[in-house]
Order: C-alpha cells, then structure tokens, then sequence
C-alpha cells in the first residue's frame, strides 16, 4: 500500500500553528508560491523541500501522509498495508514497518538503488539514533566524513546529530532495515 502525500495537512498544521503561508516559506527558505501548490497537492515536494517544513512545522514526515493507527498495543500492519515512499530522486525506496502515529520507535525495510552522484549528495542530521542492517547488497555509511563499508550480515548504530548520509556504489539494489528514533515519516 502506497501513501500520498497530503499538502492539505500542512495547510491545516500550518493555521493552528497561527503561521501565514508568507511565514512559512519564509522559515523553511521555500517560496510563497511552492508552499501554495504543495498544499493544495498541484505538486509533489522534494525531499529537501519535505525536510525543511516538517522541520519548521516541529513535525514528522509522517504526519503528512494518510495512516491513523491506533495506539493500542500491539498493532499488526499486515504485508500489503505498509506505508511505501518512493524518494525517485535519490532512487529509493522506503517500506515503514511500524505504525507512524506519534511513535518512539520507526523501523524501515530500506532498497537503495546505485547512487547517481554521491559526492554531491548532501549528508542529513536530525535528533535521535539510528540503527541498520544489512539484508543484502553493500552499503557504505558516511557519518562525519568518515566512509563505512558494509556488506551483507554488517549493521551499524550511530547517532543521528552527525551528519550522515547512504551510499551504494554497486549496481546492485542493497536492501536493509533500520530502527530510526524519532520516526521521520
């Protein structure tokens, strides 16, 4: 199961924070005009673009994205129920394990295809930890500058305020899974 983004959410999120669209953009470094068209869904955000208002709106990703479960425990999502999100600039993809309502824990079944131009991608940093293994294929993980090869049976912790970034070399998809505190999406 596949999840649309909802601009709408921003919109409402947005107006009970008290924030114009003006207000917005201007926090986010986005134009009026681009957070007009994301929030009635003319266009599909970026990233980049998705990282920089989930940041000013205090939020997660996954706020913005059509999933309420329930907060009892346990919660079953079954196989054809996960929250796909298909990040094509970056070719990845990303199938959300656990539920996405106000978490503490988020597990990730990552694929990450070949990485166009690594030495251009930008390294991310957020609160919290990360976690990984890998299923298959090879992934190097760059936090502060220093490279980390890893290959199938390998896993990795580190924490998230360190700039970091995944990057598979190989033409081969490398497939993982990662525990994430907080959830992003």
């Amino acid at each position: 199961m596949s999840s649309k983004f909802s601009g709408h959410k921003i919109r409402i999120m947005r107006k009970n924070m008290g924030m114009s669209i003006k207000d917005l953009a201007e926090k986010s470094q986005l134009s009026t005009g681009l957070i007009s068209q994301i929030e009635r869904d003319l266009v599909s955000p970026s990233v980049n673009a998705m990282t920089r208002i989930v940041a000013t709106l205090e939020t997660t990703m996954g706020e913005f994205f059509d999933e309420d479960y329930s907060k009892q425990s346990p919660v079953v999502i079954e196989k054809d129920q996960h929250k796909e999100i298909l990040l094509t600039e970056v070719q990845r993809k990303y199938i959300i394990l656990s539920p996405t309502d106000n978490r503490t824990v988020e597990m990730v079944f990552m694929h990450i295809d070949k990485t166009e131009d690594p030495d251009n991608m930008p390294a991310s940093t957020h609160e919290g930890e990360e976690c990984g293994y890998i299923l298959s294929g090879r992934l190097t993980v760059e936090v502060e500058g220093e490279r980390h090869a890893l290959e199938e049976g390998d896993s990795i912790y580190f924490e998230s305020t360190k700039p970091h970034k995944y990057i598979n070399y190989d033409d081969e998809v490398c497939v993982s899974i990662w525990g994430m505190t907080p959830p992003s999406y």
